[in-house]
C-alpha cells in the first residue's frame, strides 16, 4: 500500500445509523469530499481510464482501478 493510500485515503465513512447533522461542519465537508473523489475513481474505472495523483511528493497517472483497490470500501 502506498503512502498516499495509507495516509489520504483513510476514510470514516458515516453509516445510515449516524445523524450527519450532529458532525462538526468540517467534518460533513470531508465526507462529502471522501464520498465525490470514491465516485470519480469508480466511474474512471469503469472507462479503464488514468487519474493523476500526488505520491509522496511525486506526481503520477495511476490506473483508476489500481486506486480504487487502494481505497476503502464504502459503508
Amino acid at each position: 500500500m502506498t503512502k498516499f493510500s495509507q495516509e489520504y485515503m483513510q476514510i470514516i465513512m458515516v453509516t445510515d445509523k449516524d445523524n450527519i447533522s450532529t458532525l462538526p461542519f468540517a467534518e460533513r465537508v470531508r465526507l462529502g469530499v471522501q464520498k465525490a473523489l470514491r465516485k470519480l475513481a469508480e466511474e474512471s474505472a469503469l472507462k479503464g481510464e488514468s487519474l493523476v495523483v500526488k505520491i509522496e511528493g511525486e506526481v503520477k497517472e495511476v490506473p483508476a482501478k489500481d486506486l480504487l483497490a487502494n481505497m476503502p470500501k464504502a459503508r
